[in-house]
Formats: C-alpha cells, sequence, structure tokens
C-alpha cells in the first residue's frame, strides 16, 4: 500500500467565539461609514477637499452674517433665509458625496460581502440614505448654529433675548431638514442606478438645475393657476415653495411677497412628502433588483 503524501498543517485558525452583534450593530456601522465618507474623513486628502471646501464657504458666510449683526444689532437674515440662500451649494455636495456613498460600491462588486452579513438590502440602502441626509443637515444646519451663539452672547435681552432666537432656530433647523431629506433621497436614487460616478453626478446637477427653467416658463402662462403651481415643476422650488407657505415671514424676505403660489401651499407640502416616499420607495425597489453576482 503506497504510504499517504498529504500532510494537515495546523496554522492556529480558530472560529470566532466573541459576541456577534447583529443587524443593529451592522447598520449603524454602515451608517457612520457612510457619514465619514460624506465628508471624506478616513480617506486621502483629496477626497476632503470639496466636502470641506462647501462647509468652509456655508461657514464663512454665517459668520459674516453674524459679524454684520453685531455691528448694526439689526437681523440681516432669518436662519430659516439662510438654510435657503445656501441651499444652491447642497446640490454641488450632492452631486459629489451621493455617488461616492453608493456608485462606487456598485463599481466595485462588494455588495455580496455587504449582504452576505445579517443586513437585509433594505437596511443598506437606509443606511445610506440616512449618513447622506445627516450630513446636508450638518452642512446646512451647522451654520446656524454659528449664528445662534453670536446672537445669544451679544443680545441684550438677556435669557428672554435667548429664548427668542432659539424660537427662531428651531424653524430653520427644521427647514434645513427639509432639504436635506429632498435632496438624499433624489441624489442617492439617482447615483444607485448606475455605477460611474460621473454619470451619477451629471444626472443629478441635471435634475435639480435642468429642471428650474421649466418653472421659468410655466411661471409666465396665461393662466394663473399654472402660474401658481409652476414651482412643483423642479424640487428646489418645490422645497422652497413648501417652506414659504409653512414659515411665513421666518422666509420671505422683509418686501417680498414670498413664491406666487397662491392658497396651493397644503399641495406643495404633500407633493414635498409625496416626492420624498416615492424616492425612497423606488431606492430600496432598486436595491431589491440590484444584482449581487
Amino acid at each position: 500500500m503506497p504510504e499517504p503524501t498529504g500532510v494537515i498543517h495546523d496554522i492556529g485558525y480558530q472560529r470566532y467565539t466573541g459576541p456577534r452583534l447583529g443587524r443593529r450593530h451592522v447598520f449603524g456601522a454602515l451608517y457612520l461609514h457612510g457619514l465619514r465618507t460624506a465628508f471624506g474623513l478616513g480617506r486621502s486628502a483629496k477626497a476632503k477637499i470639496f466636502p470641506w471646501l462647501v462647509v468652509g464657504v456655508v461657514a464663512v458666510a454665517a459668520a459674516g452674517i453674524t459679524a454684520v449683526r453685531t455691528q448694526i444689532g439689526e437681523v440681516v437674515m432669518t436662519y430659516a433665509q439662510f438654510a435657503d440662500r445656501m441651499s444652491w451649494m447642497v446640490i454641488f455636495f450632492v452631486a459629489v458625496v451621493a455617488p461616492e456613498l453608493v456608485s462606487r460600491d456598485l463599481l466595485s462588486g462588494v455588495l455580496p460581502l455587504y449582504f452576505s452579513r445579517p443586513l437585509p438590502r433594505e437596511d443598506y440602502a437606509l443606511a445610506k440614505l440616512l449618513a447622506l441626509v445627516t450630513a446636508l443637515w450638518l452642512l446646512l444646519g451647522g451654520p446656524q448654529l454659528v449664528m445662534f451663539l453670536g446672537a445669544a452672547f451679544t443680545t441684550d435681552d438677556g435669557i428672554r433675548g435667548v429664548w427668542n432666537e432659539l424660537l427662531d432656530l428651531l424653524p430653520g433647523l427644521l427647514y434645513a431638514g427639509l432639504w436635506a431629506v429632498v435632496f438624499a433621497s433624489i441624489g442617492l436614487l439617482i447615483s444607485s442606478l448606475t455605477g460611474k460616478r460621473a454619470f451619477a453626478a451629471g444626472g443629478i446637477v441635471a435634475v435639480f438645475l435642468m429642471t428650474t427653467p421649466i418653472v421659468g416658463i410655466l411661471s409666465i402662462m396665461p393662466s394663473q393657476t399654472v402660474n401658481e403651481l409652476a414651482f412643483l415643476a423642479s424640487p428646489s422650488t418645490l422645497v422652497g415653495a413648501t417652506g414659504a407657505w409653512a414659515l411665513g415671514d421666518l422666509l420671505v424676505f422683509e418686501g417680498s411677497s414670498g413664491p406666487p403660489i397662491g392658497g396651493f401651499g397644503p399641495l406643495y407640502a404633500v407633493a414635498t412628502v409625496a416626492l420624498v416616499a416615492v424616492a425612497v420607495l423606488l431606492l430600496l425597489l432598486r436595491y431589491r433588483k440590484v444584482a449581487t453576482r
């Protein structure tokens, strides 16, 4: 009988015997990783340039507004107005960050590794969406906190003045959250359709910027009803019109009448909620169908 030639070597591999944290911790880890990715943390210096450039722009704007208010003693821009005026920065931030969050995973083919863990496909999509929403809210809400601190420390009314500032701040933070949810849901949905980050970025910019001229065309139509409904044609103007209806004087500058939406304010609010719901639903359906092999 021939002698056996195979040899089994014990090289020390052992089974994992530690705690298995499960689905909730996987979701949390993916969310934190996505949030760090949005600001380029833990990545190369090149990946940090654009996110922190945008952060720097909005922070400098907030500091400038605070300084002017301190000097003249009057409110230059409310917190909600700040979020509204800085919203154009969100478009470009989303166009760069959303593809980094999901398009890169599609291109590199790592989704099978994610889904081999106790992580449902819906959790992957929702964790990425929550990370992008948080990043956008911090982008618009963080500078508002700078404005609030500047106003709180220079108020002449003591505790009452700080309280009044807080009451003005909260609607501004909620409005920033509205921008974040709408832009993140649309941006992530578009990015999930392709592994090419350049295509995803172009699609996002197109959806947000190329729909704006449609609003301009509809707003000069002979029909007043069409004029008042024109702002439904673009996500940016949809959010702005919803905010103008909900916040009123906190958003509309003095001497301005705001978007001419007539009595359609509630319709704009419903349309905004429906837009987000449809975008999130399509995002979840996308990841149910995405190929992982």
